[in-house]
């Protein structure tokens, strides 16, 4: 399993590492910014992502931005949505607000930090990811 961690916390990017190199090669990203060309990049190079673990508060470019910037670029590629990379919002704001949004913008699953192994690892097999 290919995953972007997209964190601009340094603590939550080690910790989210952590729990997924073991299930495979993990990249990072400290803002949406980075995220939305490093994934790019590999759906250019054809080893596109499987995951992205993504934050919302982030600098230069928040996550719902990112989000919705990585969608339309699976649109406009003509990803069908079985296809598309799997999305877990990993973020401290619990807000109806933020769930709502994200949720709108196609993610696949949220999470409220601090991050539990055992959930996120939930999360991924939902997913069927490993």
């Amino acid at each position: 399993m290919r995953t972007l961690i997209v964190e601009d916390d340094f603590t939550s990017r080690l910790l989210l590492q952590s729990f997924l190199t073991e299930y495979g090669e993990c990249h990072i990203a400290v803002n949406g910014k980075e995220a939305v060309a490093a994934f790019r990049a590999a759906q250019e190079s054809g080893k596109a992502y499987d995951l992205i673990c993504l934050d919302i508060m982030m600098p230069e470019m928040d996550g719902h931005t990112a989000l919705n910037e990585i969608r339309t670029m699976e649109e406009a590629a003509g990803t069908l949505p079985a296809k598309r990379v799997k999305i877990i919002m990993a973020t401290a704001l619990n807000d109806v607000g933020s769930v709502v949004q994200s949720i709108k913008g196609s993610c696949d699953a949220y999470l409220v930090k601090p991050v539990h192994k055992k959930e996120l690892l939930d999360h991924i097999k939902d997913l069927h990811l490993v």
